[in-house]
């Protein structure tokens, strides 16, 4: 197995930037946010022994390009020019969270892809999940911390806050993602691009009016299996209701995990990605 090797692809206004490592089938990972920077090195342990996982800033934050636009549009975009770049053939796609909403995009727009895990997504129905998850985290951390997290969000969502307001709002409510939030690990170092987060917001809930994913993934017929909290601060019913959208979807609900299943329970992801190779 090799070593790490960085890769960089052109696109609007400037790179994406990212990396590569292990042998086997290309895998893709789309990380969460948006407006993060990238977390899923934690992942790759248990992927790299039997595929070559590519994983890539999305732009906003270095060493990708910091430029928008920032919309849904400009983040498939990027997407589909990393496939053509790195795996012309198809490859794998595993998104978590944001990067779980973002995949079933692509999805749409890439049917050549081998397959799709999708990891605790922003759903694809309604508001996705988001007023259940805002519920749920209030539910689960101490009421001071949840309202300076909240006047901290709605600042950044104004274009108003700082890098630091948002790092701070983030680490209050870390605890609140994990099913047993007594026992979250320490939140690692992150980096944020406010401009990222609340403008592509911003085209997320209009995609999510307009019922864009609605009416796309009914025509998907890539291999694809949902992995799913049960203790997530998104309930898996959102996730469930996207999956029912594509033919053929599996689901998969963990009991004991939250949005971080990989973390709560090592080899969860692995196990997905092989078994789509079985479909």
């Amino acid at each position: 197995m090799g070593g790490i090797e960085s890769f960089e692809v052109a696109v609007q206004g400037g790179v994406i930037a990212g990396s590569r490592a292990g042998e086997g089938p290309p895998v893709v990972m789309l990380h969460g946010g948006p407006g993060l920077s990238d977390y899923l090195g934690s992942l790759d342990g248990e992927l790299v022994s039997g595929y070559t996982v590519h994983r890539y800033q999305q732009r906003g934050l270095a060493p990708s390009t910091e430029a928008g636009p920032f919309s849904v549009e400009t983040h498939l975009a990027d997407a589909v020019a990393v496939l053509d770049a790195i795996a012309p053939a198809g490859a794998y796609v595993i998104g978590h969270s944001w990067g779980g909403h973002l995949a079933m995009h692509l999805a749409a727009e890439r049917p050549d892809l081998l397959g799709l895990v999708v990891v605790d997504p922003l759903g694809a129905v309604g508001d996705g999940g988001e007023a259940d998850m805002a519920r749920n985290m209030e539910e689960r951390i101490p009421p001071d911390a949840m309202a300076r997290s909240n006047e901290l969000d709605q600042r950044a969502m104004a274009g108003e806050g700082t890098v630091d307001e948002a790092v701070e709002a983030l680490s209050l409510v870390w605890p609140a993602y994990f099913a047993d939030p007594s026992n979250a690990p320490a939140m690692p170092p992150i980096s944020i691009s406010l401009d990222c987060y609340s403008q592509t917001w911003e085209s997320i809930h209009d995609h999510l009016a307009k019922r864009t994913l609605v009416d796309l993934l009914p025509h998907v017929t890539i291999p694809t299996i949902f992995v799913l909290g049960e203790g997530s601060p998104i309930p898996p019913e959102h996730g469930l209701a996207s999956a029912a959208l594509i033919p053929g979807a599996r689901t998969e609900v963990l009991e004991g995990c939250g949005h971080f299943p990989w973390i709560e329970r090592p080899g969860v992801i692995r196990a997905a990605l092989d078994s789509l190779r079985s479909f």
